[in-house]
């Protein structure tokens, strides 16, 4: 099968908020949708690792805040690149008011939000899909709908460009390196003075070798390599 098909499939990205005891909540989504208008009904599938996936099994109760082309990346990283086992993620975050089932939703980057009362759920391994009745919702703003392909092309920074150091023809970059190494050797090393004759002939041998190579990548540049430089 051709996985990729998958990556063609189109989805809203969502703030699903959850509150147990004084404990408020939120995660980044993008798996909630309507199911049926009649009754109104959405699923929600949540995975097992968030935290806010426990309290809704727990409580019963989330808001789906309908994250729009508006939002910044600070709010998905907000809410999606931290645990709310470690974090309150609401202590000193402004952009959120209380739905009538005293549950916070998201009132920047947002065009709505859905209060809903779960009915039934159904454990799918890694994560639980969540059947809810939607008890209440609000359209906060006129703007599109942010889907998940938007968020790669549009809002997720693209990633810094590496800045390269080098040459482009790396057979270039390899002959004025070694034609320096070998010119610098040349003039440092006394080769044709070395009172010693095994090291003299060494020293000649590795020019001989360094000439060599540096004709072989001359000529497969295409052009001739000079007698004298």
């Amino acid at each position: 099968m051709d996985m990729t098909a998958m990556f063609k499939l189109s989805y809203g990205l969502f703030v699903v908020t959850a509150k147990e005891g004084e404990k408020d909540n939120g995660c980044i989504t993008n798996t909630a949708g309507q199911v049926t208008d009649t009754p109104n009904r959405i699923t929600l599938t949540v995975n097992k690792g968030n935290y806010t996936h426990d309290m809704i099994l727990r409580t019963g109760v989330f808001n789906v805040s309908i994250l729009s082309e508006k939002a910044s990346f600070d709010t998905f990283k907000h809410f999606g690149f931290q645990s709310g086992r470690d974090v309150d993620k609401f202590a000193d975050y402004a952009a959120a008011e209380r739905s009538a089932n005293g549950l916070y939703y998201i009132t920047e980057g947002t065009n709505a939000y859905l209060s809903a009362k779960v009915v039934d759920t159904m454990d799918l391994g890694t994560h639980t899909l969540f059947l809810a009745d939607v008890t209440d919702g609000e359209v906060l703003d006129g703007a599109a709908s942010a889907t998940y392909a938007y968020y790669h092309s549009s809002i997720k920074p693209a990633p810094a460009k590496e800045k390269k150091t080098g040459w482009r023809c790396k057979i270039c970059g390899y002959i004025y390196e070694l034609a320096g190494a070998v010119n610098k050797f040349y003039h440092e090393t006394p080769v044709l003075k070395e009172a010693d004759a095994t090291l003299k002939a060494g020293h000649i041998a590795l020019l001989g070798l360094a000439k060599n190579i540096l004709e072989t990548c001359i000529h497969i540049l295409g052009f001739s390599a000079p007698e004298k430089m």
